[in-house]
């Protein structure tokens, strides 16, 4: 059985991020990519973040969810780019294991709380489209509160049990992680035991924290869909379409590569798919999210010239 004290059973003291293994020659250039796709990350997600705290036209039940999940995406990627990017821009690249410990269980709360607020932002638009005249009285700032408690709280526990299943292992070496920063996958492979319940655990945890939420998901937009066909007006169609199309290039991006990563077994896994893999849910989804469903909105687009003054919002 699995218990604190084999804490104490490992040799190793720090790990040493492998990273990508590109040419060195390509370094300068891979740094500065992924530099600007970062500024770009932080500029777009306060942006959305200050818009919807500043314009009151914003405080609706989808904007405060939209909100909460610009917060979650610029500590998400805050976790682990700056590492990498401290990484590519020097030759020291270890991490110890206290702080690789805390950087993985940080990485799962915000991850695990973000899948399931996708799910609570789903019940959001299924009661916007199939219950307009009540969505005010339904999505109270009340029941908003707490649907993004219980997201918190999923992830905080769910994060917890990754946590100390994957680092209650003893660690006698090597050290070195062929990743990018402490993830769950990656660090199992230098444990010094057999790692099956830990596979186990993964795949139970990631049924719970990604197949559920994407299986409510699915079945709300069942019946979003069936709603929007019914609606008789074509344009009316269109704009409950679009808001859910968004809402499903967004879900797509992040939980579906996190599935994959997750959800197999630890032995079926490649290092380099899942180094992949981990970059997409991790930056390209939190690059894509405000673009995606924030910065093209026109309410958003509102508030920006209206916060600039650039121009006058009608009251």
């Amino acid at each position: 059985m699995l218990s604190f004290h084999k804490f104490n059973q490992s040799s190793v003291t720090e790990f040493i991020l492998l990273g990508f293994s590109f040419n060195p020659r390509t370094t300068p250039l891979l740094f500065t990519v992924f530099l600007m796709t970062y500024l770009l990350i932080i500029l777009g997600n306060s942006l959305i973040t200050i818009l919807i705290c500043l314009d009151s036209h914003l405080h609706t039940p989808m904007y405060f969810f939209i909100g909460i999940l610009s917060i979650l995406d610029l500590g998400y990627t805050t976790t682990t780019v700056p590492q990498m990017l401290a990484h590519l821009a020097s030759q020291k690249k270890t991490i110890s294991f206290a702080s690789c410990v805390a950087q993985m269980y940080i990485f799962l709360v915000l991850g695990i709380t973000e899948s399931w607020l996708f799910a609570m932002m789903s019940i959001d638009r299924y009661v916007a489209i199939c219950h307009p005249l009540r969505y005010k009285v339904i999505m109270s700032p009340w029941l908003c509160g707490v649907m993004v408690i219980f997201c918190g709280l999923m992830g905080i526990i769910s994060a917890l049990i990754y946590t100390v299943f994957a680092m209650c292992l003893p660690y006698c070496g090597p050290n070195k992680i062929n990743h990018f920063f402490c993830e769950v996958p990656a660090v199992l492979k230098l444990a010094c035991a057999d790692t099956s319940v830990n596979d186990w655990v993964d795949f139970i945890l990631g049924f719970s924290v990604i197949l559920v939420p994407l299986s409510l998901i699915l079945v709300i937009y069942v019946n979003i869909f069936v709603a929007i066909l019914r609606i008789r007006s074509a344009q009316g169609r269109l704009k409950a379409f679009s808001t859910c199309a968004s809402h499903i290039i967004v879900v797509t991006t992040f939980c579906v590569p996190a599935m994959v990563m997750y959800m197999k077994p630890g032995s079926e896994a490649s290092l380099e798919e899942d180094k992949r893999l981990a970059l997409f849910y991790n930056v390209v989804s939190a690059f894509l999210n405000p673009i995606i469903y924030s910065l093209r909105n026109k309410d958003v687009k509102r508030a920006f010239l209206k916060v600039a003054g650039w121009s006058r919002a009608p009251e």
